[in-house]
């Protein structure tokens, strides 16, 4: 029996059975679909694309997301005894690169030292090759807090675009994520 050196594991592979909905479609155990009859927020959908540093797109990378509603409220701070369905987290694999979320605006949250901060989706990103996933944020053109926002406020200015997601239609927002090169999304650190 040889004692070599083993491989080094990373994250992944993803399997499509532990990333779809419930069959009543609005309670998702852990998919796409975070948006529920209750939840408070004009419904949206982001939609993207993941690319590593040569520019090709992540066939099997993992993105999840976390985010308040649209009275800028997490799930972990819904009232005692409240039915609200909105967990306001979900998973997507990509699919040749692409994925999407259906979800709500989200509202604004407090922030460090009782800032606001502009709505925003938090984003974890698992793919091969990464030992730990990379965490960014998905800010939204046109909102006016976004100057205000302590986070967003941290990055070089001429590095924020790579935080916004650009509205392509009513509703509708697209958001890339870059692993490497020159478009790299801006990653925090957990």
């Amino acid at each position: 029996m040889s004692r070599g050196i083993t491989a080094s594991q990373t994250v992944g592979p993803f399997f499509a059975y532990a990333l779809t909905p419930e069959p009543d479609g609005f309670t998702p155990l852990v998919g796409n679909l975070l948006r529920t009859p209750d939840a408070e927020g004009s419904a949206i959908r982001i939609e993207g694309r993941v690319f590593d540093g040569v520019g090709d797109p992540v066939p099997d990378a993992m993105i999840e997301i976390w985010q308040a509603d649209g009275a800028g409220v997490y799930a972990r701070d819904f009232p005692s005894g409240s039915n609200h369905k909105f967990r306001g987290f979900g998973r997507c694999e990509t699919k040749l690169g692409v994925f999407a979320f259906e979800t709500v605006m989200p509202g604004s949250t407090g922030g460090p030292d009782g800032s606001i901060q502009a709505p925003h989706v938090n984003v974890g990103l698992f793919a091969r090759g990464l030992l730990k996933p990379l965490f960014t944020r998905v800010y939204f053109e046109d909102e006016p807090l976004n100057v205000k926002d302590a986070i967003l406020n941290l990055v070089p200015e001429e590095r924020r675009n790579t935080l916004i997601a650009k509205q392509v239609s009513p509703g509708a927002y697209a958001f890339d994520i870059y692993m490497q090169g020159p478009n790299e999304t801006v990653f925090f650190e957990a």
